[in-house]
């Protein structure tokens, strides 16, 4: 095939002729260049800069949570690493760039409430991240499609997962934690958060549990047991205390379940947390099932008489028909159940026995349901919950043969009125208690404190005993509370062992920055802490250097770090 060219050229000194200019004579050519200056581009007035919108971390988050005590810890550690990470928290839905939803699986009204919330962000044009059970155990529901979604053992990962849905894009982590092989119990228990109460920690012992009830969609989304080790729940509870916590919550989907998947069990773990509680605080128990509490009486028995816990146990009968309970697969009797509020009742005077009871359960007959009305009547407990039963999709339950919709609305309401008959408090009137004060009451004219028996205790609107354990009068009763006067004589005693946080504040982030050896500001990002190994970059550069000089900044920090060390 023919060149293109019209001569062969033999090697690449051919193509310089001797007509051509020296390098030396070129060089000198140079200082007769006379550089001319480019006209600057006229900056239009009206342009307006948009990099701000596209940069994750510097919009406002609206965060709505339903459902457990779980589900609030969940949402509590999240809100605290998105405040960490450069997010405003808001509490105007209007005004946020993203709604973060945390949902609740328990109950059909509930998924409704989340439904209708995504339907209101997507009106409103809001960016949309879910979170909580719903997503975990139905993640290909339709109304889900295209959001990103948080698992409810993937939460230490909520700011990647909102930096991406900011920018457009859809995520979805839905993984579990695991160890060597063994489920974890979720993420890290020393995350920042910020408590909706600055004066009560919610700490989750373990997660899921090792029931299979018939209706219970809970199982899909936290599965089977898995426990945190006691020392890292000690360790945490040790740092709430650090925080002017003086009211610890222990929760999960089963207590009384704890550490049989690692071990041990839960009357290891409260007596150790009972050494760490300081003087006037309190240890307040989640719910547990009867099969696992039943092995743990006399324990139980000793650690609620503790000056320092609640002598109170949230113990869910569901029903006091046996034929009902085995097809709910609760896996005890009605006489199991008896025996552990029994024992307590006798063990602890004036123990406060919680309990919850599904009404209309399929193949309830009437007898079913009189036997546990007959139990309601003989223990008259002074906390019921009562639920008429929803058939939740993808349970047994759901599968099996319905009992009518008027027929369980009126069970409720006859149970309901029941329970609203009598006065369980009405023999407190005249008594003098401590009570710790925590809360203010829902119309704002009270504090709201809680007795020995986590009995609620209405007290006057005095600043000087919020978070404080008062000494009072009891002189009213209601059905649901106690009215104390406080005792003249009597000081206010602090049992928070520091000044407790701002609401809205902050927790974790010292212990967050010793663990990931940051030194710096107390507005460094976990996400970047992840993203850059233990280095961590503010917010606030990213806008004001640009995406490209802030890579360079963060590894430029990144090896000045690694040399310090």
């Amino acid at each position: 095939m023919p060149s293109a060219c019209d001569s062969m050229i033999e090697d690449i000194e051919d193509m310089v002729s001797s007509s051509d200019p020296t390098p030396h004579e070129r060089q000198s050519a140079r200082k007769s260049i006379i550089p001319r200056s480019r006209k600057k581009k006229e900056i239009l007035v009206n342009e307006e800069l948009q990099a701000d919108s596209f940069i994750p971390g510097t919009q406002k988050v609206w965060m709505k949570t339903w459902g457990c005590s779980h589900n609030n810890s969940d949402g509590e550690y999240m809100a605290g690493q998105l405040a960490a990470s450069g997010y405003k928290m808001t509490d105007d839905p209007s005004e946020a760039d993203l709604w973060l939803l945390n949902s609740c699986t328990v109950k059909n009204p509930a998924e409704d409430h989340f439904r209708n919330s995504i339907k209101k962000a997507h009106e409103q044009d809001k960016k949309v991240v879910v979170a909580g059970c719903v997503p975990q155990a139905q993640p290909r529901m339709d109304y889900l499609k295209g959001l990103s979604i948080i698992g409810v053992q993937q939460i230490d990962r909520v700011v990647e997962v909102v930096d991406e849905a900011v920018k457009g894009h859809s995520v979805r982590l839905l993984g579990q934690k695991k160890d060597g092989g063994r489920r974890l119990g979720g993420a890290r228990l020393d995350l920042p958060k910020i408590r909706k109460n600055p004066l009560i920690e919610i700490i989750s012992i373990n997660t899921g549990c090792l029931n299979a009830c018939t209706y219970c969609k809970t199982k899909h989304a936290r599965g089977d047991l898995a426990s945190y080790p006691v020392e890292e729940l000690v360790e945490r509870a040790r740092q709430s205390f650090q925080e002017g916590v003086c009211e610890i919550w222990l929760t999960s989907e089963d207590t009384g379940a704890y550490g049989r998947d690692i071990g041990t069990d839960l009357p290891t773990l409260l007596w150790r947390l009972v050494e760490e509680i300081p003087e006037g605080a309190m240890l307040r128990l989640g719910m547990t099932n009867p099969p696992y509490i039943l092995e743990h009486l006399e324990e139980m028995a000793k650690i609620l008489n503790h000056p320092r816990v609640y002598a109170f146990l949230h113990v869910p009968v569901q029903s006091a028909s046996d034929s009902v309970l085995m097809d709910m697969k609760r896996e005890y009797c009605i006489d199991d159940f008896k025996r552990v509020v029994d024992y307590l009742k006798e063990r602890v005077p004036g123990v406060t026995i919680a309990t919850d009871i599904i009404c209309g359960f399929p193949g309830e007959t009437e007898e079913d349901f009189q036997e546990t009305i007959d139990l309601v009547k003989c223990y008259r407990f002074p906390s019921l919950f009562i639920n008429q039963f929803y058939p939740r999709p993808g349970t047994p339950a759901a599968k099996m043969e319905q009992v009518p919709a008027h027929v369980k609305k009126q069970r409720t309401k006859e149970l309901s009125q029941l329970f609203h008959s009598y006065n369980p408090y009405d023999h407190k009137v005249g008594e003098r208690q401590h009570a710790l004060v925590t809360e203010e009451s829902f119309d704002a004219q009270y504090y709201v404190a809680h007795n020995k028996f986590y009995e609620q205790v209405l007290v006057p609107k005095r600043s000087e005993f919020k978070g404080k354990m008062i000494e009072v009068d009891i002189y009213e009763a209601g059905k649901h509370f106690l009215k104390g006067q406080p005792v003249e004589d009597s000081k206010p005693f602090t049992p928070s062992i520091a000044a407790p946080l701002e609401k809205g504040e902050v927790s974790g982030l010292m212990q967050e920055k010793m663990a990931n050896g940051v030194h710096g500001s107390a507005s460094m990002s976990s996400s970047s802490v992840l993203l850059m190994g233990s280095c961590s970059l503010d917010r606030e550069v990213l806008k004001k250097l640009g995406v490209g000089l802030a890579l360079a900044a963060a590894l430029l920090a990144f090896i000045v770090e690694k040399l310090y060390w």
